[in-house]
């Protein structure tokens, strides 16, 4: 059955569900990123009178299917990229709000991944919006006379979208919580930092977060070498010139200035992320944790965590060779301090062989040592911390996305068994999806803030459920 709800753009239609709920799917919210408009901050949509179709998803800013992604997010072929997804249990009422962003290193991913459909929220009465952003180089790059971090601008825009018209939909514009995994969660960081965004949303959960903040300079240093790699002019007409396949084909190896072999693979370590945030001295003035220590978001309740191997099954098809390599010379690979390596090492003893302490130093070097350094610089503030530490039947390793099912409480999706195994504890997912919820609503998710007991730690997966040394390891790192 067809529903409408009436924006301040124009009326849209959506999809009333067999459980009563209602999807609306596909909802611009900025004008196509096309044209005059292409590298522009985003503008405002013509309005309409007629009801609007929004009963599928609408184009994904990702632009090919990414088909070595753990998160199935499909890429949706269109120009009107920026728009949104709303799941409501109802369309009357004042239900609180979730605004998700979903991830993919601020260059792939997509809203419209079944994993982030939104029933088991509107179940609990909670309103899910999801939102697309521009990514890479169009969201991130930087080009001379115009307003850098697009793809943050996006986010503002569609926050904007929210407090202008999630009222038509049941939700309430006094209580949205942000949150996002992965890039998603470095979204949510990067936005309780920019003092411009402060009024859009009252709470944030960050999974796995990942921070962009990336010198100005070296984002210029990518767009201009990716202007040479694509033969055109670093400038605004020269990037216009140039197809967006020309560019997205092209940007990650821009990204890397040159490096290759072993330089090349730790670049992430060494540089940052390929695309992403950028400390422009405007809508971004200094690094996210120096925001938190100026007091940016200090009102705000914020729950955060990092599952425990983020990223140690990448080196599970690693040369055969790297498992007779000491640990000590193995992680002159990612780490060229050698007090940093002594340090962490003695609090890693337990970890046997190169590849899985490789695995865990950059976990802690990109996630969980941030996770620390967010609660500790918001010591004062509301804030919560969780480790998820449930290991997979499938390769052994509580890595990245892992956890992203249970939040949803979606383990009955497709591609979820190939990750978890064929049979995921449910009751681990009730207990997280739980924690979420009661965030979402009351802004406290049952256990324990940073500030009344500092390390302490909600444990998913793993006994104590609770620990104040939850994060030790990573303590080295900090």
């Amino acid at each position: 059955m067809d529903e409408i709800a009436n924006t301040a753009e124009g009326p849209v239609r959506g999809i009333r569900r067999a459980d009563g709920s209602h999807a609306f799917l596909g909802i611009p919210y900025a004008a196509p990123p096309t044209g005059k408009r292409r590298f522009q901050p985003p503008q405002p949509v013509t309005p309409w009178t007629e009801p609007l179709d929004a009963t599928a998803y609408g184009p994904t800013p990702q632009r090919r299917p990414e088909d070595n992604a753990i998160i199935p997010e499909p890429s949706v072929p269109g120009t009107a990229t920026l728009n949104l997804n709303v799941f409501t249990p109802a369309l009357h009422g004042s239900a609180p709000v979730l605004v998700w962003i979903h991830g993919g290193g601020y260059s792939a991913g997509s809203s419209a991944s079944p994993w982030y459909d939104g029933a088991s929220f509107t179940r609990d009465g909670v309103v899910l919006v999801t939102i697309s952003y521009r990514l890479g180089f169009d969201g991130f790059g930087v080009i001379d006379g115009v307003p850098d971090n697009r793809g943050v601008r996006d986010w503002i825009a569609a926050l904007e979208w929210v407090q202008r018209n999630i009222a038509s939909f049941g939700g309430d514009p006094g209580r949205v919580t942000i949150a996002g995994q992965s890039a998603g969660g470095g979204a949510v960081l990067t936005l309780f930092g920019i003092p411009a965004a402060q009024h859009l949303f009252h709470a944030g959960i960050s999974i796995s977060g990942a921070l962009g903040d990336l010198p100005r300079e070296r984002a210029r240093a990518r767009s201009e070498l990716l202007a040479s790699m694509v033969g055109c002019e670093p400038t605004l007409e020269g990037f216009r010139g140039v197809k967006e396949r020309a560019l997205t084909r092209r940007q990650f190896e821009a990204s890397l200035l040159g490096k290759k072999g072993l330089a090349a693979t730790t670049a992430t370590l060494t540089d940052g992320l390929p695309w992403g945030p950028v400390i422009d001295g405007d809508l971004i003035t200094r690094p996210t944790v120096d925001s938190f220590a100026a007091g940016n978001g200090a009102g705000k309740p914020l729950m955060l965590g990092a599952t425990d191997d983020e990223f140690t099954m990448i080196f599970d098809n690693a040369p055969r060779a790297l498992r007779w390599v000491p640990v000590p010379f193995a992680l002159r690979v990612v780490e060229k301090t050698g007090v940093l390596r002594r340090r962490w090492r003695r609090s890693n003893r337990a970890r046997r062989g190169a590849g899985p302490a490789l695995g865990r130093f950059v976990t802690d070097r990109i996630f969980r040592s941030l996770v620390v350094r967010v609660a500790e610089t918001r010591r004062e503030a509301g804030t919560w911390v969780y480790r998820f530490a449930w290991s997979s039947p499938v390769n052994g390793w509580s890595h990245h996305c892992l956890d992203v099912p249970f939040w949803f409480d979606c383990l009955h999706e497709e591609h979820v068994a190939k990750m978890t195994g064929a049979h995921p504890p449910q009751s681990l997912a009730s207990e997280m999806h739980s924690a979420a919820v009661a965030f979402v609503t009351s802004g406290d998710p049952g256990w324990p803030a940073w500030r009344s007991e500092p390390g302490i730690t909600r444990i998913f997966g793993d006994q104590p459920a609770l620990s104040r040394s939850a994060y030790d390891d990573a303590l080295p790192l900090v």
